[in-house]
């Protein structure tokens, strides 16, 4: 049957070219199988020793936490809120006993560095993203051992002012996914996305992360880019917005304050009842359907509208609560709705994935 179908879908295209018709529609991307990725990552730690007699490193000299252990709740946390569905794998690990460069080629010394963390200034362009992403690609061959099939993704580990973004995507067709893709990278076939996390913070900031990449990863696979950021923006941000959601996606975003009475389960800053940024523990009760997300693709018609407030996502200013609510409620079932996976997760995950070639 197989080969007879692609015999018969050889002969129609050609056909088509011979009359005139041009190219064949676009085949299917997805297949709506639901499958458990095992995404591979090189970690990449900067944590200098800053007292060589004690042999003690920044993260212990200054009382933060302890890189693995955030690696490690971190992926316990991605596999429990996508249902076991993404299992990160540690496949190689680089402690680096150095300030990294900026791209201007300066590097702290360790004593100039806990002087203006204590004293919050004197940082070196601390208002810049000006990490050298070129050097950290050229150090440790990036693109070629992405491009062979080696690593799927890069996270870095470092501290306040290090200069580099939440996230950011490099390789062929790479696309903003909460920064501009990195240039020169094209010769790597494959794209690939590099985390930068801050051990200063705990797992809620890394999943900050995660949570970012994952609106403008699925802002791009249903096309909502204007949306999703006329949803942070004050002056967009008015309640008509969410009246006419295009989208599963913007239906998915949708809070109080853009759509009165009919939040679902917000954006990563405003949960369904904020009315600023960060203000996951608002006790001012709204109306929202977030839980029957928990349930898709069976999404209740009308929706099962609830009162809802902070005390539904952990009510506290440590974002892990609200971020952990938020992704476990992002789609991870089987099958297809209007041509787009019911698990979401796949996006998230995959950058190389076939839909964003029909994205562009």
């Amino acid at each position: 049957m197989s080969t007879s179908n692609s015999f018969l879908s050889a002969l129609l295209e050609l056909l088509a070219r011979l009359l005139g018709g041009g190219k064949p529609p676009a085949p299917p991307v997805d297949d709506g199988k639901l499958v458990p990725l095992a995404p591979r990552v090189l970690v990449v730690i900067y944590n200098p020793i800053v007292d060589a007699a004690t042999g003690r490193r920044l993260n212990q000299e200054l009382g933060w936490f302890d890189p693995d252990t955030l690696a490690q709740g971190y992926i316990d946390d991605i596999r429990d809120c996508s249902g076991g569905l993404v299992n990160y794998q540690i496949v190689d690990r680089v402690l680096v006993n150095e300030f990294p460069k900026h791209i201007d080629g300066f590097s702290y010394q360790p004593q100039e560095y806990i002087t203006a963390y204590h004293a919050r200034t004197g940082f070196h362009n601390p208002d810049e993203k000006d990490y050298d992403y070129a050097a950290l690609i050229k150090q440790y061959d990036l693109l070629n051992r992405v491009g062979s099939n080696q690593l799927d993704e890069v996270w870095l580990f470092g501290f306040p002012y290090i200069g580099y973004w939440e996230s950011t995507m490099a390789g062929k067709g790479a696309f903003y996914c909460n920064s501009e893709p990195r240039k020169d990278t094209e010769s790597c076939a494959r794209r690939f996305v590099i985390m930068g996390f801050s051990y200063e913070r705990g797992n809620g900031e890394m999943l900050e992360n995660i949570t970012h990449l994952a609106e403008s990863v699925l802002a791009r696979v249903f096309g909502s880019e204007d949306f999703l950021a006329r949803s942070y923006n004050a002056a967009t941000r008015t309640p008509d917005l969410g009246s006419r959601p295009r989208n599963l996606f913007e239906r998915f975003l949708l809070f109080d304050q853009i759509a009165p009475g009919r939040a679902n389960c917000g954006n990563v800053h405003f949960a369904p009842n904020s009315t600023g940024d960060y203000q996951w523990d608002n006790l001012t009760p709204v109306l929202s359907c977030a839980d029957d997300w928990l349930h898709f693709p069976d999404l209740p018609d009308p929706p099962n509208y609830q009162t809802m407030a902070a005390v539904n996502w952990g009510n506290s200013k440590d974002p892990r609560p609200h971020h952990t609510w938020w992704l476990r409620r992002i789609p991870k079932a089987g099958g297809l709705t209007n041509g787009i996976a019911n698990n979401w997760w796949k996006y998230i995950i995959d950058v190389n994935h076939p839909i964003f070639d029909h994205r562009r």
